[in-house]
This record gives structure tokens, sequence and C-alpha cells, in this order.
């Protein structure tokens, strides 16, 4: 049996964060003026996405994506070249108008539980050390895409052999603290 190709960044196994990272640069793909974004932070849950917004390298099944406050955030070259890709979706992301890498998605809405927080993808990066992913989210979703329904039972393997559990929402922790946010906002729970 083949196995199942998820992402460059973990087909070769998941390599593991490094202690004391404090951020690096992340550069689209254009050889020309590439849009550059600097990250001043270590990322936090990372993970492989299946959903269908998210920005995936060519031939990738799921998209890498990782979060930093987003006051860590600043695009340092070519901002000029961004574009949001949905002005409508909860995430904002901007993307680069010449390769169409996304470069970081920002939530806008004060309300939204994640606001504050960009998401970032630490594979555009050439510093090693960024979190490791540690789950797998909308798994489901990558039939949106394209994927074979019928090969789902070998992706969740390849998935859970990578030390990658599958979901088809957030991880548990990530779904407990939106379910707290929201709680806190309308006050059934005290902040």
């Amino acid at each position: 049996m083949m196995t199942v190709a998820i992402h460059p960044s973990v087909d070769k196994g998941v390599k593991p964060g490094a202690e004391n990272f404090s951020g690096g640069t992340l550069v689209c793909h254009c050889k020309d003026k590439p849009v550059k974004v600097s990250v001043g932070t270590q990322s936090a849950h990372n993970h492989v996405c299946g959903c269908t917004k998210c920005w995936k390298p060519d031939g990738s099944l799921f998209a890498m994506i990782a979060v930093v406050p987003r006051e860590q955030v600043e695009v340092t070259q070519n901002a000029d070249k961004l574009k949001i890709v949905d002005e409508k979706a909860a995430i904002q992301r901007h993307a680069c108008t010449g390769c169409g890498v996304h470069m970081y998605g920002r939530i806008e809405n004060k309300g939204h539980p994640f606001y504050g927080l960009d998401f970032i993808h630490t594979e555009l990066s050439s510093e090693t050390g960024w979190s490791a992913p540690g789950f797998a989210a909308f798994v489901s979703s990558i039939i949106e895409s394209g994927a074979d329904p019928n090969n789902q039972d070998a992706v969740r393997a390849r998935l859970n052999e990578l030390g990658l559990p599958p979901y088809d929402c957030l991880s548990p922790p990530l779904m407990d603290f939106m379910a707290t946010k929201i709680a806190q906002a309308s006050s059934v729970l005290k902040a």
C-alpha cells in the first residue's frame, strides 16, 4: 500500500519545535519582489487543516496552519501585493497577488473567540524550530477539495501514524477555548 501524502512538512515525520524559538520571516513563492512577513514569536496550535479555505502547497491534501498573537505579525516587504481572498470570511486570508500564497489570516471581528490571533503558514519560513503540528482538523473536508472519499480510512490511518489525531472540527482544547469565550461573552461564565 502506498503511503498517503499529507503535507510536505510532515510527510517524512513531524519535526519537534525548538525551545526558546522566537519567530522568523515568512516569504511568499514569488521570485521577484516576494512578500515578507515578520513573526516575532513562537507559533501555537500548529496543525494540518483539510478545509477548502486554507492555502495548500501544490499536491497537498492539507494546509499547515499555526497561530500567533496579531501584534507579533508585521508585513515588512511588498505589502502592496497582498489582497484579502474573501472579505466576508471570518478569517481574512491575506494572499500574495503574484503567487497566490496565503501569508497570514486575521480575524477583525472583536467578538470572535480567536480575535487577536493571526493564522500563519510556518512552512513559508526558512527558520527551523516552529511549533510542531499536533493534530489534523477538518479531515472530511478534503473530499470537498476533490480527494477520493474511499481513501479516507487510509488518510486517517496516516495521520494517526504521524501522531496527528484526526478531527472533523478543531482539537478538543481549541473547541473548549472557543466555547469558553462564547460563554463568557454571553455571561454564562465569568471571565
